[in-house]
């Protein structure tokens, strides 16, 4: 009875295990990044393991972060968006063409976001009246946004007086000890709580898991699909823009060659916390810890001494178990 009795409770953990899991996905990837960061800090405690290192990644996750949540809101929808690296690329220019043209940083923060969410906006207007596959909407706005970065830039970067702007993921002096994390860094953890509220709790959040999860028969039940994917298109570039932003914060050069396969980063981040590229699923807090993960893994592969490579090769066999592990959650299902 008491061997009877046992194997019933495990039985039930394991069943109440499964179920967290499935219901919070991103639960598995925040188990791996406590292991990784774990055994990082053992091996290396004297240098991995503190305050300063922490908040160096967290300032090193703010620009996969907030690109990560933008994809994260076009991945729950059934699309993709491999211009991101562009959009942030351009961006930089921007800034730095305002900000030696003599516009204030405000201004020109408001412009670069602009410009990007300008292009988010067409995106989705081809996506939806064209009905071409945003895949390759995408691949092509990467090359024309990129080329016309150069062109803004003369194909070179463009120098100017950050005016500010290089504070935002700056490490902090002495005397803002108290902030914990530089003001970049709150910033995106407040952009991720809006992100999670609106895909969660809106009706525009429950339309983007409604059409992801089966495009047909959200048309069928009144949902406006066309300006739905629009409306997430311009919103993510937004975002995009704003880690933009913050790439002209630690740059304090307009780059238009900078951020070159930021898109692979950012989906990675997604797929790692539980997104699916199927569409209908995915996470803010997932994406956040995907791309933490992604930053843990470099940052300790450097203080463990080890080859670039190596970061590389680890990086991507934890992509290819989170696809795994999505795929036979769906097989369950």
């Amino acid at each position: 009875m008491t061997e009877a009795r046992a194997a019933q409770t495990r039985g039930s953990i394991a069943r109440a295990i499964r179920g967290a899991v499935s219901r919070y996905p991103w639960l598995g990837p925040l188990a791996a990044l406590v292991v990784v960061t774990t055994i990082f800090a053992v091996l290396r405690p004297d240098t991995f393991a503190s305050s300063d290192t922490l908040a160096t990644m967290a300032r090193q996750t703010v620009v996969v972060g907030i690109t990560a949540i933008g994809m994260t809101l076009i991945i729950v929808l059934g699309g993709i968006d491999l211009s991101v690296g562009s959009q942030v690329a351009l961006t930089t220019v921007v800034i730095a063409s305002l900000l030696k043209g003599g516009s204030g940083p405000l201004v020109a923060t408001l412009g670069g976001v602009a410009v990007t969410a300008l292009a988010g906006t067409t995106n989705g207007l081809l996506v939806t009246r064209l009905r071409v596959a945003p895949f390759i909407v995408t691949l092509g706005a990467m090359s024309v946004l990129r080329g016309t970065a150069k062109g803004i830039a003369k194909e070179q970067k463009i120098d100017a007086d950050a005016r500010g702007l290089d504070t935002l993921l700056s490490a902090l002096p002495e005397s803002k000890r108290w902030m914990l994390l530089p003001p970049g860094v709150w910033a995106a953890l407040v952009v991720a709580v809006l992100a999670a509220c609106l895909l969660r709790y809106t009706r525009l959040g429950r339309h983007v898991v409604a059409i992801g999860s089966n495009e047909q028969t959200a048309r069928l039940c009144g949902i406006a699909v066309d300006r739905v994917k629009v409306t997430v298109y311009a919103l993510a570039a937004a975002l995009t823009g704003l880690a933009g932003v913050m790439e002209f914060s630690t740059l304090t050069v307009g780059d238009p060659t900078d951020s070159v396969g930021l898109e692979l980063e950012a989906i990675a981040a997604v797929v790692i916390g539980g997104g699916s590229l199927s569409g209908g699923e995915g996470s803010i807090p997932g994406a956040l810890i995907g791309a933490f993960l992604m930053t843990v893994i470099k940052t300790g592969s450097t203080h463990m001494g080890l080859p670039n490579w190596v970061e590389e090769i680890a990086t991507g066999f934890i992509i290819v178990v989170a696809v795994a592990l999505d795929r036979v959650r769906h097989a369950r299902r």
